[in-house]
């Protein structure tokens, strides 16, 4: 049947045979196929609708994920392959969808997905950006950013005839609404919204990606997160934000309207997620809208209030949106005053100048909007959560202690496991049956095999080839060769400096010095890393460049680079994770305790049989809790301690500096070798942070950092025993399924 429609289809519009037809075509076949299917299965339905409003959805190319999840996927390729055709070269022929850019972008992405997976009536919304955050390009050992463009005119993105009037300070943009179906697993499916303009003018962008930041109808989707180092980039986030706002609240107005339900009791039919502090202005605006149907002040605020949840998912200062007043009234000032009125009532009732919504430099804190005008606040892991509630937001926790619940993150099993390493779901199905697919917990059924040498053989053997799978990859996508020989250490995320990427590159400097001296480990090691830094945060780009500087010395030195080498992947996005994670050995989690909320790669690399270096933080805690102290690499100071370290501000970086041990590592980053291959003024910034500020504490858990990290090298060489490890992570993995966090989050909040 499946094959006839494919035929069919291809006869049709290039009058070919599978085997006669280009890729290309295949594809192009393939999405029309896959659509007609996705609407037979019809959407989901119910008398209340979640609008999950986020910046961000890294949704990842969709072909296989949603042939995976019609359950079409294994005839689709055996069709293929029976025409002489590969499905994973099909593949390469989509572009990936640039609409996010790191975990919180795909924690949205896995969320919408389970949604839909669970049966549940919710719609994701955003915006439609024709160029993503940037595609990254690495020349003379530094991140160079162009424009990412993915948008082509047959994709995932459906054009509705849906249109919007959005009123900025004295002008008005009309949107588009665009939808991406979101399958669910052998489920009806839910629909991502995407708002847009037809006054968009690609051409603004000439190199790079700067552009002229105030034509507003020319430039509003052009950019994620538009480099934000100067007012006019300010303003541009606030328009962005406002116009997503101002889109999602009139789609649920209009929805509301179409299914006849009273607006008065809105919050009966409706919930809002407000992911982050980006989508805070629906509050304001939805009370606005309120109010131009005949509903009075008071009213609109208490509807607003029972219908909007917030999700934190940081407590970085930086992170938490604060717009100057002024900001919001050039972009929308018709919500000023709802936000003085709200800030007013706060202002009534309390004395505490920590809750106000309006600070005295009159900045808007629109995380503080969130808490107090919706009804419920959650952290995405549990000690993040108690950081909230003990620290970061106790006097809001202490007003409202009944908002706060903790909501640990969790990811979709389907993509990170039956896609992207589907040899390993295919042996885990032949051991234990396919309910985990739909049950993640049903994996502890593996614990079973945890002394059985032959499955922990096939696990390694299995292992070895997603190692030769990437080595092929990278030899062909960037000319890096690698040896699948060695232990696979890597580091896939955002670049910050709370992420600690540089005291992995101290690590390195470490091993290389010992190499040089003659300590050679028993195993070599292949270091890898993939992450983008934001154009405008310049210790991320020059974390980037010595990574690429200590690439280029180690790779080419011939007394060190059969037992170390260096990769940054470039461009790192949901594509290349999903070639990484499954053939990971030893996943990097190594943030400053405290300041990971929850991080979610720490569950992909779980997933797929890697084990965890990292430090008590974010959901690190749940899954040594899960693991046990054996299965797991801990180390550095305790989230307690390093809060009691910026309390105190007794923590001096030149005093760690100063042991010899270190000293070196840190002063290596300018040694004549580094400035040969690198950029002088980048290594001596970086060189000073470390000695002179060191704000996330680098230096702090660097000791004990290569203690644990050489333990784990150590370790590896026992196959039996490290096997064994493995499967305990895989198994014990269950709990991280973003299905249990969507029940979770409909049990406690959205009531759907």
């Amino acid at each position: 049947m499946l094959e006839n429609n494919l035929k069919e289809i291809l006869t049709k519009r290039f009058n070919k045979s599978i085997s006669e037809a280009s890729n290309e075509e295949i594809y192009l076949a393939l999405l029309e196929l896959t659509k007609s299917n996705i609407k037979a299965k019809g959407t989901n339905k119910g008398k209340k609708k979640l609008y999950y409003i986020s910046a961000e959805f890294l949704i990842g190319k969709l072909l296989s994920n949603n042939l995976i999840n019609l359950g079409l996927y294994d005839e689709v390729k055996e069709v293929l392959a029976k025409n002489g055709k590969e499905l994973t070269e099909i593949e390469e022929v989509e572009l990936e969808p640039s609409l996010g850019n790191g975990g919180l972008g795909r924690l949205a992405a896995c969320f919408i997905d389970s949604i839909a997976t669970l049966g549940l009536n919710g719609d994701g919304v955003g915006l439609n950006y024709h160029f993503g955050l940037f595609q990254q390009v690495f020349k003379n050992n530094k991140q160079t950013a162009v424009k990412n463009p993915w948008i082509t005119s047959e994709s995932w993105l459906n054009k509705s005839d849906i249109k919007f009037e959005v009123p900025f300070g004295g002008f008005t943009l009309k949107s588009t609404l665009y939808d991406i179906d979101v399958t669910g697993y052998n489920e009806a499916s839910n629909k991502l919204r995407l708002f847009d303009i037809d006054t968009l003018d690609e051409s603004l962008v000439k190199d790079g990606i700067n552009f002229d930041k105030t034509d507003i109808a020319k430039n509003l989707t052009l950019f994620l997160y538009p480099d934000d180092s100067d007012e006019a980039g300010h303003l541009l986030r606030v328009y962005q934000q406002y116009f997503m706002v101002s889109n999602a609240a009139q789609l649920i107005l209009l929805e509301a309207e179409e299914n006849g339900y009273d607006l008065h009791k809105l919050h009966e039919h409706v919930v809002v997620q407000i992911n982050d502090t980006h989508p805070s202005m629906v509050i304001p605006e939805l009370i606005r809208l309120l109010g131009l149907k005949g509903i009075g002040m008071s009213e609109a605020i208490e509807i607003v209030t029972k219908t909007c949840a917030y999700t934190n998912h940081t407590i970085l200062a930086e992170a938490l949106e604060k717009w100057p007043i002024k900001y919001l009234e050039k972009v929308a000032p018709q919500i000023v005053p709802i936000i003085v009125e709200l800030d007013n009532r706060v202002k009534a009732k309390y004395d505490d100048e920590k809750v106000y919504i309006i600070d005295k430099e009159n900045r808007v804190h629109m995380a503080h909007m969130d808490i107090h005008y919706g009804f419920s606040v959650n952290g995405v892991a549990a000690l993040h959560t108690e950081i909230l509630k003990d620290e970061e937001l106790k006097p809001f926790y202490d007003i409202y202690p009944e908002k706060f619940n903790n909501k640990t993150n969790g990811i979709t099993f389907r993509r990170w496991l039956l896609h992207c390493n589907n040899e390993l779901a295919s042996y885990i199905t032949e051991l234990i049956g396919d309910d985990f697919k739909k049950d993640a917990t049903k994996l502890e059924d593996l614990l079973k095999y945890v002394d059985n040498k032959e499955v922990l053989a096939k696990l390694d053997e299995i292992k070895k080839h997603n190692k030769v799978a990437l080595k092929k990859y990278l030899k062909e996508t960037q000319n890096l060769d690698i040896n699948e020989n060695s232990i696979f250490d890597i580091q896939i995320k955002r670049l910050h400096e709370y992420k600690r990427q540089q005291m992995n590159v101290l690590y390195i400097i470490n091993k290389y010095l010992e190499i040089k001296g003659g300590k050679k480990p028993a195993t070599p090691i292949t270091m890898i890393f993939g992450a983008k830094a934001a154009p405008a945060y310049i210790i991320a780009q020059d974390i980037i460049h010595t990574i690429l500087c200590l690439q280029e010395i180690i790779n080419n030195d011939p007394d060190v680079n059969k037992y170390l080498n260096v990769v940054m992947v470039e461009n790192y996005n949901v594509t290349k994770a999903s070639k990484l994670i499954p053939a990971c050995d030893v996943s990097e989690q190594i943030s400053l305790a405290s300041k990971e909320a929850s991080g979610t790669g720490n569950m992909k690399f779980m997933l797929n049989g890697a084990l965890t270096l990292g430090t008590e933080d974010g959901a690190n805690v749940e899954i040594h809790q899960l693991v046990g102290d054996e299965n797991i690499y801990i180390f550095g100071e305790s989230s307690e301690t390093v809060i009691e370290h910026y309390k105190n501000a007794d923590y001096v970086s030149k005093e760690f500096y100063n042991k010899p041990a270190i000293k070196k590592l840190v002063d290596f980053i300018v040694s004549d070798e580094m400035i040969k291959v690198g950029d002088k003024e980048n290594l001596e910034r970086l060189h000073n942070e470390l000695i002179n500020k060191d704000w996330f504490m680098t230096l702090l858990d660097l000791e004990d950092y290569i203690k644990t990290k050489d333990k784990v090298f150590e370790d590896y060489s026992d196959r039996d025993a490290w096997m064994r490890k493995v499967v305990i992570n895989i198994a014990k993995a269950g709990f991280f399924s973003s299905d249990r966090t969507i029940a979770q989050y409909n049990e406690d909040i959205w009531h759907l």
